[in-house]
């Protein structure tokens, strides 16, 4: 995987490890995701981390919210470990974090990093001191920490205490601003507090996740002015389907694209039975479509129109992403650079040849009325004419050759 654009600059940010992952300026922008298990059942949860990891999440965030979640986490490390995946476990903790992680060291010694709320840390006069346990057991295992503020469990005291002082003012702000204020000095003051305990500076990563798109540009980009912390993009709450992608789509390309973020996740309510997955290669695309990072050989299809009365261009298409997504774990293996490919599968005569021409290889089938003949493109060559029955089995073996001729080298060299 790869980082592409020499346009592109990061925000500067410290750079922290998260188990074998690091994450900051000049490290790519890291994708994670999180499970929907019940932590508890060790084999569950393992089954689909593994599900996510392989999909491309490089972090994976886990619910620790009881005894059993708790006990459970070290035999997920475990086996995990034991089919050679390493991707990092995040523990996310509310309410009684201090508590599990007191009584369950194992717990914080098989987890990379902790995510804490810290309007949910504790109320009262015990919030102080339950969030200074929690970062002293981060010190003692030397874990990095996410502050992670969410406008669903703001800390309600400091919101008030700041609302009391905007009324105050002479021209006092909207309650939006205000809140998107708190947010920022939650997230602020709360990893102040951290290093005043004795986390490191370089432990800790930031988010404060709202689910508006305009209001999560304006804390980021503020955010990103205040402080060198890593910031972990992402809407809470997204939605589901369209919505979700579009809207997450819309917020984090506007941060990106500023340099400003470090992690992301695309917080996607999948369908009824639908797999997890779909959030990671929502947060690929967003960042190999800003040419941020390659992950897969892209697919450019035209979307059709009357001269493509026939859907065979699209099943084809559709055929070439989901042969390329099954075949990029081997692949990247295999053949260096070849997430930077492009395959062009076009419908007619009209942009079929010249599209095919600036991929790397494509192929043009023909329209309504058009012969009944495919041209193949390769780096911008006419090679073949397809005709039959066989056009897609040709082209999916054309395009495989392709790889190994041309990518295959560049792991012999």
């Amino acid at each position: 995987m790869s980082t592409l654009s020499a346009d592109y600059r990061r925000h500067p940010t410290t750079q922290v490890r998260i188990g074998p992952v690091t994450v900051g300026s000049d490290h790519p922008v890291t994708i994670q995701s999180m499970t929907n298990t019940d932590t508890a059942d060790d084999i569950r949860t393992v089954v689909q981390v593994a599900e996510l990891a392989r999909a491309g999440s490089e972090l994976v965030r886990i619910t620790v919210n009881t005894e059993e979640a708790a006990a459970a986490v070290p035999k997920i490390r475990e086996k995990l470990d034991a089919m050679g995946l390493d991707v990092p476990l995040v523990g996310d903790f509310h309410f009684n974090g201090h508590k599990l992680l007191t009584k369950y060291p194992e717990c914080a010694e098989a987890l990379a990093k902790l995510r804490i709320n810290p309007g949910n840390v504790g109320r009262g006069s015990k919030r102080d001191t339950q969030f200074a346990q929690m970062i002293e057991i981060a010190c003692r295992y030397d874990k990095p920490i996410r502050i992670g503020v969410n406008w669903g469990s703001l800390d309600q005291e400091l919101l008030a205490r700041m609302m009391d002082e905007n009324a105050q003012n002479s021209e006092p702000l909207t309650a939006d601003a205000v809140n998107q204020e708190a947010l920022i000095q939650s997230a602020l003051g709360s990893a102040a507090r951290a290093e005043e305990i004795g986390l490191p500076h370089d432990r800790i990563i930031i988010s404060c996740k709202v689910s508006g798109v305009q209001p999560l540009i304006r804390v980021y980009t503020e955010l990103a002015r205040r402080c060198d912390y890593p910031l972990h993009l992402g809407l809470t709450e997204a939605g589901m389907g369209v919505k979700g992608i579009v809207s997450s789509t819309a917020a984090l390309s506007v941060l990106l694209q500023q340099g400003i973020g470090d992690t992301i996740r695309i917080s996607l309510t999948p369908e009824p039975g639908a797999s997890r997955t779909q959030e990671v290669i929502v947060a690929q695309e967003i960042l190999q479509s800003l040419d941020v990072r390659r992950f897969a050989p892209a697919v450019v299809a035209c979307p059709g129109c009357g001269r493509t009365s026939s859907d065979y261009f699209q099943h084809l298409a559709q055929d070439i992403q989901t042969y390329i997504r099954h075949k990029m774990p081997e692949w990247a293996e295999q053949y260096p650079g070849v997430e930077d490919m492009t395959v062009a599968v076009m419908g007619c005569v009209v942009n079929g040849p010249g599209e095919s021409k600036h991929a790397n290889i494509g192929i043009s089938l023909p329209g309504t009325g058009e012969q009944p003949v495919a041209p193949v493109y390769e780096d911008g060559e006419k090679t073949v004419t397809l005709k039959g029955d066989q056009i897609a089995e040709e082209f999916q073996a054309m395009v495989e050759r392709y790889i190994e001729r041309t990518y295959g080298q560049a792991k012999a060299s």
